[in-house]
């Protein structure tokens, strides 16, 4: 072998080398932000959830006016306004489903029957 060859394969492997450490990286890069996106997604519907009941706990009329509860629905809103920033992060994870066909309006049809048979 000549010495370029031995060089220009020298080269070669050390870009495969290179190149297989840098997918690796990307890989785990990927999985991370995947798994912090899911658990983003769940800190917000844990939010929203927590903002809705607190909503319907001071609208009670045994609490109707608590500044205390007041302030802790606008902190709780003021959170997930917040977290709403990061919807492009827990994004990644959720399905997209075709517009009509969605999850929210199955459980609002679902809603309405049970309503109506027990009504």
């Amino acid at each position: 072998m000549s010495r370029l060859e031995i060089i220009l394969s020298a080269v070669l492997f050390l870009s495969v080398l290179s190149n297989i450490g840098l997918i690796m990286y990307v890989r785990g890069a990927i999985i991370r932000l995947l798994f912090v996106s899911e658990e983003l997604g769940d800190l917000q519907q844990m939010t929203n959830a927590f903002a809705e009941n607190l909503k319907i706990v001071y609208e009670l009329d045994m609490f109707y006016g608590d500044e205390t509860l007041k302030s802790l629905l606008h902190h709780a809103v003021s959170f997930n306004e917040q977290l709403e920033t990061f919807e492009y992060i827990y994004s990644l994870t959720e399905e997209n489903t075709p517009q009509g066909n969605s999850t929210e309006d199955d459980g609002t049809e679902q809603d309405e029957e049970t309503q109506e048979e027990n009504g």
